[in-house]
């Protein structure tokens, strides 16, 4: 695949070492998924390298373009400001590169990609091949309507595809946590309450709400998205858009940015 982009996959970043391995790993299915391309980790916090220094070095390098995949399930403060600035702080200095910033992984307006919701019925299938009453769709948290929101909408889709409900909890920020969410259901009658995980990698947040999930009785709880191959369509999709039938990106996803100027 001469000649194609290279491709920086920016994540949130942990202190848990899980995280960062997952993230490597993420990257190294797109990088088998485009051969010859170049595909690099990165982290916001906590781990590095910095999108900055990822970007500089290619930059450095030669490199005239770049793609930019934050790896995130929701378009919260960290899409919104973190990612924008840290493009911006890479082009302030050295050579000039023009950055496509993607799309986030999770929806995009009022669309639930179908290889997302693939990616978490993989994952709940894995740790409990039998039948749902009801389902709790567990995220990180956060305190943005509109990214909330968005996670409601992945709730209604993977509630709806396998007809039973579903409800959106989260780990922090917001509520109602997994337990109480988990709880409610089984106080209505729901015997059988799995907790689909909408985590791309594990850390102390999926550790947590897998302990508060089984206290309150439910019956699975599913593994991070981690390195899914649903997970790499979408990645795949994000990165080429248009690819593998999915529209292209909206907003200011897709467009390039010069020293934090879009084109």
């Amino acid at each position: 695949m001469a000649g194609v982009d290279p491709v920086v996959l920016v994540a949130h970043g942990s202190r848990d070492p899980r995280a960062a391995a997952a993230t490597r790993a993420l990257a190294g299915a797109v990088a088998a998924a485009r051969p010859g391309a170049v595909v690099l980790p990165s982290w916001l916090d906590h781990t590095e390298p910095t999108p900055v220094e990822v970007l500089r070095g290619l930059a450095a390098v030669g490199h005239p373009r770049a793609v930019l995949v934050p790896l995130l399930l929701t378009a919260a403060y960290h899409r919104r400001v973190d990612v924008p600035a840290a493009v911006a702080e890479a082009g302030a200095a050295g050579p000039p590169m023009a950055v496509r910033v993607t799309d986030v992984l999770g929806p995009v307006g009022a669309v639930v990609d179908a290889t997302l919701l693939a990616g978490l019925r993989q994952r709940l299938a894995e740790a409990e091949p039998g039948r749902f009453d009801a389902l709790v769709l567990a995220a990180a948290g956060t305190r943005d309507a509109r990214a909330r929101a968005s996670v409601g909408r992945v709730a209604t889709a993977l509630g709806a595809s396998y007809g039973v409900p579903c409800r959106v909890a989260y780990a922090s920020a917001a509520a109602p946590s997994t337990g109480a969410a988990v709880a409610r259901f089984r106080a209505a009658g729901a015997g059988r309450v799995a907790v689909s995980a909408y985590f791309l990698a594990p850390g102390l947040f999926h550790d947590a709400v897998t302990a508060v999930a089984r206290e309150a009785g439910a019956v699975a709880v599913s593994a991070p998205l981690g390195d899914t191959p649903d997970l790499v369509r979408l990645l795949l999709s994000r990165i080429t858009p248009g690819e593998k039938g999915e529209r292209p990106a909206s907003g200011l996803a897709g467009r390039s940015v010069v020293c934090g100027q879009a084109e």
